[in-house]
């Protein structure tokens, strides 16, 4: 809105408001002249004293207007610099206008105090998860050492299961890390191969229980992002591949030809309906492919994208239902200007 349409705009608010006033003025100025008249006073006189009146009243209501406009464009410069006090609002100038500052003092202590208890409570709650997290570890631990010594027939399927229990464990630690990564980062330069072959090691047991196909094409160059950070996502990324991807699929990770530097993780799965497209990555959204499989939990991608944007990668998908997905985290560095 520009600045003739907000004077405009102001105008029309102010004449409501003095709406009364203005009747109230007409009408003891309509009794002034009566009662004049009927006394036989001159109406040269009665003229000059009503325009005494009215220059008056104009007055009195250009100066409320003024003090109104400052007002208001005091009100409007808070508002763009949110957040503000309390304290920083334009003093009342009358009762009507203390009383709604007052309500409005009383529902911020209020939400304050709101504030404050949703806040112990996520505290709480994050030192519960973390510590179950890391309780939970050793029961793994302990299950993975009887599987290495006992062996026996089902244990490459149970050793699958067992991996796929820690990496849960893991999402939960990540999630609720997730929530302050400020104080976690460490950006520098990250070699993209290794890197890589890193996150693909880790799953190699279940690419090769569900005989799936890895095609690493050319990953030359590096990555100025936090290593530890970019890991998780090409690991949440890998194990999306490989829970949507049927036995005999393949999986194949490259840099995308082209001058951005833009990496590419491309399955043979079963895709993405385009109506879930839009919402795989909202927090808790699962999709069809969720529903009917019973598999996602929704947090994922949602990781994922937070993740990749606080480092300030851009990153999305590409799929059709029965055609796979790829999924594009663009690396390129942006380039800064000096003025």
């Amino acid at each position: 809105m520009t600045k003739r349409e907000k004077l405009a705009e102001f105008a029309r608010q102010e004449a409501r408001r003095h709406l009364g006033a203005a009747a109230l003025l007409a009408l003891c100025s309509g009794t002034y002249t009566l009662v004049g008249w009927l006394a036989g006073a001159p109406l040269p006189a009665l003229a000059y004293g009503g325009l005494l009146c009215l220059c008056a009243a104009l007055a009195v209501l250009g100066w409320d207007a003024r003090c109104a406009w400052q007002r208001c464009c005091e009100l409007e410069r808070l508002a763009a610099n949110l957040p503000a006090s309390i304290a920083e609002l334009p003093p009342p100038t009358g009762a009507e206008q203390a009383a709604q500052q007052e309500l409005l003092r009383r529902l911020a202590a209020q939400n304050a105090a709101l504030e404050s208890e949703n806040a112990a409570g996520r505290r709480q709650m994050t030192d519960y998860y973390t510590l179950w997290a890391h309780q939970i570890k050793t029961p793994i631990a302990a299950m993975q050492l009887l599987l290495q010594t006992d062996g026996g027939e089902n244990a490459p399927e149970l050793a699958a299961e067992l991996f796929k229990i820690e990496q849960y464990v893991e999402l939960v630690l990540q999630y609720l890390r997730s929530q302050d990564m400020a104080g976690d980062l460490a950006v520098g330069r990250a070699e993209l191969e290794p890197l890589v072959k890193g996150a693909v090691r880790k799953y190699a047991k279940l690419f090769i229980l569900k005989k799936i196909d890895l095609v690493l094409g050319p990953l030359d160059g590096t990555a100025l992002t936090d290593e530890k950070w970019l890991a998780f996502c090409l690991e949440q990324l890998l194990s999306n591949a490989l829970k949507y991807t049927p036995g005999g699929g393949k999986v194949s990770i490259e840099l995308a030809p082209g001058p951005r530097k833009i990496l590419v993780i491309r399955d043979t799965g079963c895709g993405i309906a385009a109506e879930d497209l839009p919402r795989v990555m909202e927090r808790g959204f699962t999709g069809y492919n969720g529903r009917e499989n019973k598999k996602s939990t929704g947090i994922g991608l949602y990781l994922c994208k937070k993740v990749l944007a606080n480092l300030g990668h851009r990153f999305w998908l590409e799929s059709a239902p029965g055609k796979g997905t790829a999924a594009m985290i663009d690396l390129t560095e942006a380039r800064l200007g000096v003025e």
